[in-house]
């Protein structure tokens, strides 16, 4: 009897475990190994006092359509957030919320000075067409910038410095809103379908879970690759594995380091959260809130008031997001008290500091992404393949296609061969 092929898959960030979990449900065994102590990549939980901290400032829109089909939505047990957010604006916060979802909120959001009426009701235009995908077609195509597609939609420049960039620029972690219109209209479209959420174990659970579906063993952590060599893998150990094919499921950089490559530079996409312990949430329930304004912060959220577990009992943890560029790490917690004096008041001096995460390469440049969905083929040589969120769009549910997409092109050319 043949043995089945040995499949390598280098990387067990989300893409990599994606594309291991397809080779494993269609039978063939295969290897992840992983350079760090942990699989999720980008997607990990860390627990620091008592209190659960995703790695930056991460939430789940349980509307992708991929994520949907790969993942046990009761099993992460999902805490999600209010639909909408509160905009810091004029020295208040004001109510931008989805009133097909949230009716009663209606009222509030006609008469908030966060855009016109005229504005308001393109909102659900914009949700109706991205729920039918023709969002790019009526906006000037799949590659048009955001901040385009906002304003040929008719969108006041109001709405899109008060909200929209805000909004998306913490989504897409560019303030430019180049990002082009066939990723927002996947976004916008999960984002109207579904919910914004945190599993109840952290951002971490997601990679656990997609991990824990692997048989025993498959999963190799603190392993790092020096080098591929045809279907050969040669561990910085020393160790070489042969396999039938090689999957390269790490970032953009590391995938051409390994082919050989020189890498490419683009422009980077950063993130800086920071983490807060505070006695008392400044704002009760579950919001996203918005700098409508200028200012170094970009948004704030209690995340213990979507997910109580991600804190322990009688504490709130806080995550705040910044303008990723530019700053001196250690005076950042003091900037952000005194800036948000404003909006909280004296209390903000009572949160205790936990930790800043500054991730530089949080999401990949945007100038390496594809031009479209799938338009990045899985295959780059004879039997090596590549996958990662930079293979599609850039999201946590490209992540997930493209492991998908890499293993099946795996499975066709062994079923050719």
């Amino acid at each position: 009897m043949t043995a089945r092929p040995l499949i390598l898959i280098i990387g067990a960030g989300l893409a990599g475990l994606a594309c291991a979990r397809r080779l494993t449900q269609a039978g063939v065994a295969c290897t992840v190994l992983e350079a760090s102590d942990g699989a999720g990549g980008r997607v990990r939980t860390d627990r620091v006092d008592g209190f659960l901290l995703d790695r930056g400032f991460q939430v789940f829109l349980t509307g992708y359509p991929e994520a949907r089909q790969t993942l046990d939505y009761a099993s992460l047990d999902l805490k999600p957030f209010h639909p909408g957010a509160l905009v810091h604006y004029d020295g208040r916060l004001h109510l931008v919320s989805d009133p097909l979802r949230r009716p009663q909120d209606l009222p509030t959001v006609l008469f908030s000075p966060v855009g016109s009426f005229a504005d308001k009701r393109l909102m659900l235009r914009l949700r109706r067409d991205a729920l039918r995908q023709r969002l790019c077609t009526l906006a000037g195509g799949a590659t048009r910038p955001t901040g385009e597609v906002l304003r040929a939609y008719g969108f006041s420049d109001a709405m899109v410095t008060r909200f929209f960039k805000p909004f998306l620029g913490g989504v897409f972690l560019e303030p430019t809103l180049s990002t082009p219109c066939w990723i927002f209209e996947h976004v916008w479209a999960a984002f109207s379908r579904g919910d914004v959420a945190l599993p109840n174990d952290g951002m971490g659970a997601i990679a656990q879970q997609l991990a824990a579906s692997l048989p025993e063993g498959t999963v190799r952590l603190n392993e790092p690759v020096k080098a591929i060599e045809g279907s050969t893998v040669l561990l910085e150990s020393g160790e070489r594995l042969e396999g039938a094919s090689v999957v390269i499921a790490t970032d953009s950089n590391t995938a051409l380091r390994l082919r050989g490559e020189p890498s490419r530079t683009g422009t980077e996409r950063v993130s800086t959260t920071l983490y807060f312990d505070a006695p008392t949430p400044p704002r009760r329930e579950p919001w996203l809130m918005l700098n409508g304004e200028e200012g170094l912060v970009r948004t704030v959220c209690v995340l213990s008031e979507a997910a109580p577990s991600y804190a322990p009992k009688g504490k709130a943890l806080i995550s705040i997001t910044v303008d990723g560029h530019g700053h001196k790490l250690d005076a950042l917690p003091e900037r952000v008290r005194a800036g948000l004096e404003s909006w909280f008041g004296p209390q903000v001096n009572q949160w205790r500091h936990l930790r800043t995460d500054h991730i530089r390469h949080a999401l990949p440049p945007l100038d390496l992404l594809p031009s479209a969905p799938e338009a990045t083929s899985p295959r780059i040589a004879h039997g090596i393949y590549q996958c990662g969120d930079y293979c599609e769009s850039g999201t946590l549910d490209g992540a997930l296609v493209s492991g998908r997409r890499a293993a099946e092109a795996v499975l066709a050319d062994h079923t050719r061969s």
